[in-house]
């Protein structure tokens, strides 16, 4: 578990990479407005 780990948050934060530990912003928006229009 550290930088070189993928599987955490601290290793996808030193590759730049997105997954469910470390969600990408632009992503969680996606996913808020979707839900926003079904509840409507």
């Amino acid at each position: 578990m550290g930088k070189g780990d993928g599987r955490s948050k601290r290793g996808k934060i030193f590759k730049g990479s997105f997954g469910k530990k470390r969600p990408n912003p632009r992503q969680a928006v996606k996913i808020a407005k979707a839900a926003q229009q079904q509840q409507a």
